[in-house]
């Protein structure tokens, strides 16, 4: 956890989901916790209400932020992974996940250029990992097929344009 991210009260009172007003009861660590167990528990749409509420109190916990772009991210919401995933890589760029999320959060949205940029990034950093290198290798033949290196788009395949 970051530095600043303290553990609550000490009350010793397990924190129920919902206090009055519908926000969550607990500390922002609590929020942390629920909202990571969540995400691996399958629910990213739950987790990223529970860590959207913890990353507006701590907006400079890095891995409040990672957690969040991974739970937006597995719900869809590509845009707003890029940005976390994005806040994260730029407070930290030895942070090889947080390029790697950038990376492929970028793909979805079709910017592949960006993709490869942080994907190569990600490599570079951990050349083990197979699933960074696989990343990069499908954005880097996304790329080459848009340049025409694979001969033109027959109609109707995606990404096809009419010649004008």
């Amino acid at each position: 956890m970051d530095q600043g991210m303290e553990r609550g009260s000490g009350s010793g009172e397990e924190p129920g989901p919902v206090g009055a007003g519908g926000v969550p009861q607990g500390d922002v660590y609590d929020w942390f916790r629920r909202g990571a167990k969540l995400l691996e528990q399958g629910h990213p749409a739950a987790a990223e209400q529970l860590l959207a509420r913890a990353a507006a109190a701590e907006p400079h916990s890095r891995s409040i932020r990672e957690t969040l772009a991974r739970s937006q991210f597995d719900a869809g919401l590509f845009a707003a992974a890029l940005e976390n995933f994005k806040a994260v890589a730029l407070a930290d760029p030895a942070d090889d996940y947080a390029q790697f999320g950038w990376g492929v959060a970028a793909a979805r949205l079709g910017d592949f250029e960006t993709s490869a940029e942080h994907l190569a990034l990600a490599v570079a950093m951990r050349p083990e990992s197979e699933h960074y290198r696989a990343a990069l290798r499908q954005t880097r033949a996304t790329l080459a097929a848009r340049a025409g290196a694979y001969g033109p788009l027959l109609p109707g395949a995606p990404g096809y344009r009419a010649p004008e």
